[in-house]
């Protein structure tokens, strides 16, 4: 496997290259030309390393190993989010220094997907005969709704059984439900001219600006905002949406200044920030839910907030919105996917948590998490890597970046779990 370390890590260098976060479309390129660029760029590289390929519409594509009557899937994607601020390093650099790979994609999810890759080549180049017929799919829309899924399973066969290494080791067997819901509160006499913030919605909201009525630079100032001309801005810190606290939200600073102004921006606050409903209170073994407001906008005498809620795996999604209409403004859903929920003790997870222990020497546990993966996609999928228990998070967030011993690990461990559910 060594023998693919180097060529790894130049092909993640390579991908993380393209910016494949999503923009416009078109009938040929869907999701935009840098997803489909990207896209391109693996199978052309899969081809390379002697594997049928298949590319569906520039939608998905996906790498075939083995002619089994049954199939098994590895479920990645290659677009990714918007690169957003507070970069050190270039983002579409794909810079290898002190000891990492940096740049967007690298941990999520184009490091694991290639890792995957050449888990498979190794395999091949070792004669492995694989039992069922391996699919490694990979997606263009896993950021933006799965419409790419969405097109594989009208135009291809989606497996019943696999993982995405697109999560967490040691395996998760349950993920949160994702309700992204956006909110329409009523401002027609608005103390501001503009307000706007945030760049997607399962991203905590880096950057937020307004242009007051009148300005009082004291408050501002109090509130750590900088004035640019006649506009206030505030900056955070962006992360992932299913773990909020570990970003800080740049919404708040900017409504807080208008608060004493309007009582609808104080009811904004105490529903989304304050949480004055109870929703965070609902928890189970995957834990409490979260919700993250992460983009809003001022429109036609209405402040739209795009707010992203991860909520436990046992809570019917009934219960959520029964407390959201407590609100009482329209909403709608944008975005919505139902928990997934698996029996830790299945020989899919047993299998992966043996393969995690050899390769890492490490005891584990099976656990949950509040993030989303293409498991949701199979009828029995789990979370497989690449993040590991103690790991400084980056994923969504500046710098994000993968080590060089990572990739090593990812690719002993992904040949290793592969063989094993397909021999």
């Amino acid at each position: 496997m060594m023998n693919y370390f180097e060529e790894a890590v130049k092909s993640i260098s390579e991908s993380v290259r393209i910016d494949s976060s999503l923009s416009k479309y078109s009938s040929k390129f869907p999701f935009g030309q840098g997803a489909a660029d990207c896209l391109g760029h693996f199978l052309a590289l899969a081809q390379k390393l002697g594997f049928q390929t298949a590319n569906y519409d520039n939608y998905i594509g996906e790498v075939i190993y083995g002619d089994g009557a049954k199939e098994f899937a590895v479920l990645c994607h290659l677009d990714v989010v918007p690169a957003g601020d507070g970069w050190t390093k270039d983002p579409f650099g794909g810079v290898v220094e002190d000891g990492c790979i940096w740049g967007r994609g690298t941990v999520d999810d184009k490091g694991p997907a290639i890792c995957c890759l050449y888990a498979l080549k190794a395999l091949k180049d070792r004669g492995f005969v694989p039992s069922r017929r391996i699919k490694l799919i990979v997606g263009c829309n896993e950021e933006n709704g799965w419409g790419c899924i969405e097109h594989y399973k009208e135009v291809a066969h989606m497996p019943e059984e696999g993982f995405s290494p697109d999560a967490d080791f040691p395996v998760i067997y349950a993920e949160k439900g994702i309700l992204q819901l956006r909110l329409h509160f009523p401002l027609p006499r608005a103390p501001f001219l503009h307000l706007e913030g945030g760049k997607q919605g399962n991203m905590v909201c880096d950057r937020c600006e307004a242009t007051p009525r009148s300005l009082t630079v004291t408050k501002a100032r109090e509130l750590g905002l900088t004035i640019q001309g006649k506009k206030i801005v505030s900056l955070g810190k962006s992360a992932h949406g299913s773990t909020p606290d570990l970003g800080k939200n740049a919404i708040l600073p900017v409504l807080r200044f208008f608060e004493s102004k309007s009582e609808v921006i104080g009811r904004i606050i105490d529903c989304l920030f304050n949480d004055v409903y109870g929703l965070k209170t609902l928890a189970d073994e995957t834990g409490r839910l979260t919700m993250s407001p992460n983009v809003i906008k001022y429109r036609k005498g209405q402040v739209l907030v795009l707010t992203d809620i991860r909520y436990p795996a046992t809570v019917p999604v009934e219960t959520v919105l029964d407390l959201v209409k407590k609100f009482g403004v329209k909403y709608e859903t944008v975005h919505f996917q139902p928990p997934l929920f698996h029996d830790k003790k299945s020989p899919l997870i047993q299998t992966l948590l043996t393969a995690f222990e050899e390769c890492t020497g490490r005891h584990a546990s099976p656990i949950a998490i509040g993030g989303g993966t293409y498991a949701r996609a199979l009828e029995c999928g789990v979370g497989f890597g690449p993040e590991m228990p103690g790991d400084t998070p980056c994923i969504h967030m500046a710098d994000e970046h993968i080590s060089l011993d990572r990739v090593k690990l990812l690719l002993e461990v992904y040949e290793k779990a592969i063989e094993r559910l397909t021999k």
